[in-house]
């Protein structure tokens, strides 16, 4: 199935730190890994989008004396969740999945590169101001549609979907090419918010 012109396939963080024995590892995350690569083959259009961190990130709970990974923090912009070192850019864990078909992809979207702001969306920063520069992308190829997988369900792809959505897209998650963290159960609000906000879950595609 080709999906046509004005669809993208959308594939967020597939990265090593996001998979087994990485840094933030996602239960099961290399598991999505074949069903994404055989989903690239039915679209003109692939966006990856990659965590890359600078060392040090204000995200990381390393650089907040008497914290721990998983505690929320205030930040300038509003709550932030404090994360181990992950996606550091440079490093084995920032790089995309070895298993991963990365040469049909048109762009790469690097988020959370700004020290002091964390980046769950493929659109902006977590201050929902600061754009990643994919909304003009779409924009300029017309998108219309976007079908959205990877890594984590409740976050990352969580955020996305919903910016997308508020964005105007006709948005589509592929529920069985996602997996999450469930942190405190993030997995069940994200599913309920996406649904209410008209996203579409299907767990295969086509």
């Amino acid at each position: 199935m080709n999906s046509g012109g004005t669809s993208v396939l959308l594939v967020v963080d597939m990265q090593n730190d996001f998979c087994a024995g990485g840094a933030l590892a996602v239960p099961d995350g290399d598991a999505v890994v074949p069903q994404i690569n055989q989903m690239m083959a039915q679209f003109e259009h692939v966006v990856l989008t990659q965590d890359w961190h600078p060392p040090g990130h204000s995200s990381f709970a390393s650089g907040h004396a008497g914290n721990e990974p998983f505690d929320v923090i205030q930040m300038p912009y509003g709550e932030q969740i404090l994360w181990p070192d992950h996606c550091v850019q440079g490093t084995s864990g920032a790089a995309f999945h070895g298993d991963l078909s990365t040469d049909p992809a048109q762009l790469v979207i690097r988020k959370g590169f700004r020290p002091a702001i964390d980046s769950y969306s493929a659109f902006s920063e977590n201050d929902h101001a600061t754009p990643t520069g994919l909304h003009g992308y779409l924009h300029e190829m017309e998108a219309k549609k976007l079908v959205i997988v990877g890594l984590a369900y409740d976050f990352c792809v969580f955020y996305s979907a919903m910016d997308a959505s508020m964005l105007g897209f006709d948005v589509t998650v592929v529920t069985g090419a996602c997996r999450a963290i469930d942190l405190n159960g993030s997995k069940d609000a994200a599913t309920k918010a996406m649904l209410d906000a008209g996203i579409h879950l299907v767990e295969s595609w086509p």
